[in-house]
């Protein structure tokens, strides 16, 4: 679980980056501002947008609950053998051949439940990439609140922003 988990925050670290390095802002000031009061206001436009938008672009993202594993107790593969055992041993029974029938139980039913296994991991990849997407969706909505909030404060104060 805890690896799965891993590989979901990493595939977010991954897109967050492109995310915010395509969205910065040029910031020019149209009205022969000077640099230290440049500074000024995108510190009030920081802290503005900020509270208007319920997002800090200053603080690193914080993924909410990744979805859930399925855990089993045993492998699929060692129930399906187990149970194919089992079943083998009564055809095996009617047949005449106990040992022979409880064989291929076994053999079938292991096949099958490490089929099982696989399909289930291929589920749970998938539904850890969907939340891994959902992430950075989330992350990307926010962050565009946040810059629409901090362009229209700075234009608001006379400069060009792009």
């Amino acid at each position: 679980m805890k690896r799965s988990i891993l590989v979901a925050i990493l595939s977010l670290g991954m897109v967050l980056p492109v995310i915010s390095g395509a969205q910065e802002l040029v910031i020019y000031p149209a009205k022969g501002q000077s640099a230290q009061q440049l500074e000024k206001d995108k510190a009030e436009c920081y802290n503005w947008a900020k509270t208007q938008s319920g997002f800090d672009p200053m603080q690193p993202p914080t993924p909410s609950t990744p979805p859930p594993q399925q855990t089993e107790p045993r492998s699929n593969a060692v129930r399906g053998a187990v149970r194919g055992a089992l079943l083998g041993t009564a055809v095996g029974a009617i047949a005449g051949d106990v040992g022979k029938g409880a064989a291929i139980g076994a053999a079938s039913g292991g096949l099958l439940g490490g089929m099982k296994k696989r399909d289930q991991e291929a589920q749970q990849k998938a539904a850890q990439e969907q939340w891994a997407r959902q992430e950075a969706s989330q992350y990307q909505q926010k962050r565009s609140s946040y810059l629409k909030a901090f362009s229209a404060c700075m234009e608001g104060r006379g400069y060009t922003v792009k």
